[in-house]
């Protein structure tokens, strides 16, 4: 996920407001019957946490033959512009990608192309400039929030450290549910929070974390890659985010949060077979009760993580999944406490 550093600076550089109605003319999709020819645009390599849950649903829709997937990835902020253009020309309906460091450049390419439906990564809503323009993030905070119950119950110290990418949204909402959530098991817990500039850099993440360790921390969460690779070198725990280490590091990693974009991707292929795409806010779909989030099975640590905490987070999951309780969106950037 390739990002402007902050949120500010985004905001500086776009003149779109927030959510606005969207009464104008839309683009005239046509219903598609056949697999709809869909490319997508990464920043980072596929492998990297948040691009691979989009890159995975997007493999399962192709393999339903829905769509006839391609992609480009490590593609430079420069060159995202011509890749853009370069798909649309070369007839795919349905662009995926992120704008969060090329907003205005996604956005004049959708205007220039009314006829292609675009499903972009972005901190800003849909906008009646660009009708064809619909926007997602992953809104995970509901999982987070359950991960940290679980950590709050595991911690020691009742000091956690946090190393994330970049202060914005996408980032700091799930470190704030985090947050929240550990204060649900742990009411004094201490956080230690730091970013590392990058969205994959893993050795500038672990040399963060143990400096946190060193500091104090008996647990880490782990928003990036690397964070791990310190908690299992220390013999302390972590916490994931978007997919599931437990495999890679059974005796370290307690739980995670994990995004599906499947229910993101599913609803905009229907919406482009149904010729009804338009300028929308796919959000709703990331969360718990859309299938847009969920917690990882604990796995190794069923068996350690007290049965007085796994059900609390039972009955948590429960209430969110009714509507009955919600976790807040904080966007606000995190600070260590």
């Amino acid at each position: 996920m390739a990002h402007n550093i902050f949120r500010l600076s985004r905001r500086q550089l776009l003149g779109y407001s927030a959510a606005l109605p969207f009464a104008g003319a839309l683009p005239q999709f046509a219903a598609a019957q056949s697999p709809i020819k869909t490319a997508a645009i990464y920043t980072v390599p596929v492998e990297q946490q948040w691009v691979s849950r989009i890159h995975k649903a997007a493999n399962a829709a192709k393999e339903r033959g829905d769509i006839e997937y391609v992609f480009s990835e490590k593609v430079s902020n420069t060159d995202y512009e011509r890749v853009m253009r370069e798909y649309c020309e070369a007839g795919q309906q349905l662009i995926v990608g992120e704008a969060f460091a090329v907003e205005d450049a996604a956005r004049a390419v959708a205007k220039d192309y009314p006829d292609r439906a675009f499903l972009i990564g972005s901190s800003f809503k849909p906008d009646a400039a660009a009708p064809n323009f619909a926007v997602f993030d992953n809104y995970i905070q509901d999982a987070s929030y359950l991960t940290g119950i679980i950590a709050g119950a595991m911690t020691k110290s009742g000091s956690i450290g946090m190393v994330g990418g970049y202060p914005i949204p996408e980032v700091n909402r799930l470190m704030n549910a985090f947050m929240a959530g550990v204060k649900e098991s742990r009411a004094d817990a201490k956080f230690q929070v730091a970013f590392i500039g990058s969205w994959f850099d893993p050795p500038k993440a672990k040399e963060t974390a143990l400096a946190q360790i060193d500091a104090g921390a008996d647990l880490l969460y782990a928003e990036r890659f690397g964070v791990s690779d310190a908690a299992k070198e220390k013999g302390i725990l972590a916490v994931g985010n978007v997919i599931d280490t437990q495999a890679d590091y059974p005796e370290t990693v307690v739980a995670s949060a994990l995004w599906h974009f499947e229910p993101t991707l599913d609803a905009a292929i229907a919406a482009v077979k149904a010729g009804s795409f338009k300028a929308d806010d796919y959000g709703q779909y990331s969360f718990m009760k859309a299938g847009g989030c969920s917690m990882a099975p604990l796995g190794t640590f069923d068996g350690k993580v007290p049965a007085e905490v796994k059900a609390k987070v039972a009955e948590k999951e429960a209430a969110i999944k009714s509507g009955a309780f919600s976790v807040a969106i904080d966007d606000n950037e995190p600070k260590s406490s």
